[in-house]
């Protein structure tokens, strides 16, 4: 939602409800501003909210903000493709569409991601960071049509997390045409999983299933080699 299609009714919404609502005008002033009260301030103003109010949507101030802005976009890739849609889909389309979909929600916002992953990546915020980071794994997952309640529940979105994360911090500073080049490592960590997903279903069958390492595997898709 953006300033324009703000409802008039605004000023009675609940607190939650305008947390989500000014997220995104939050998120374009985060270009300019940081994620900071300069931020909030316009984009309060902009929608014509009481500051005082708006503050108290986001109690945990830059947190609070970013992680709004990501409940917006988790709602907005919900919405757009539901899982009946992706049904039609092979798991893999279904995975890259899912992840293509949160990528075209931030283009054109790139500085206000990168300055909201530096804030993420601040120690005090490393824990909250992870818990948004694996819900909104979660909820792709779940739009995929995943059903596994044992350990792969998760393993699929420890690595799907790791992939996403991986491919965010490419995005950010990707001058290709189209953002080509973050598509085409998108494309190349995908590819790693499937086969992931083939070599496990190998390994769980010989009863080798010790031998492999999960934390090692992140890892590698975390850092791959250049």
């Amino acid at each position: 939602m953006t300033v324009a299609d703000t409802p008039p009714d605004m000023a009675d919404m609940t607190l939650d409800e305008l947390r989500l609502a000014l997220a995104p005008d939050v998120a374009a002033s985060a270009i300019f501003d940081g994620w900071s009260d300069e931020a909030l301030v316009n984009a309060a103003e902009m929608a014509d909210v009481d500051i005082d109010v708006a503050r108290l949507a986001y109690p945990g101030g830059a947190m609070d903000m970013i992680t709004a802005w990501i409940d917006t976009i988790d709602a907005q890739m919900a919405e757009a493709l539901p899982a009946e849609k992706l049904a039609e889909m092979k798991i893999r389309e279904r995975i890259r569409a899912l992840v293509a979909f949160r990528l075209e929600a931030v283009t054109g916002l790139e500085e206000a991601l990168r300055r909201a992953l530096a804030v993420m990546a601040m120690p005090q915020n490393a824990a909250h960071a992870l818990r948004t980071g694996w819900r909104s794994a979660d909820i792709m997952w779940r739009l995929a049509g995943d059903t596994a309640t044992d350990y792969n529940h998760y393993t699929k979105r420890a690595i799907l997390a790791s992939i996403y994360g991986a491919t965010l911090s490419v995005f950010v500073g990707d001058e290709s045409e189209g953002k080509a080049d973050t598509y085409a490592f998108l494309d190349r960590r995908i590819d790693g999983v499937m086969k992931f997903e083939k070599a496990k279903a190998q390994l769980l069958g010989s009863g080798d299933r010790d031998h492999f390492s999960v934390s090692r595997f992140l890892g590698r898709l975390r850092y791959p080699a250049r």
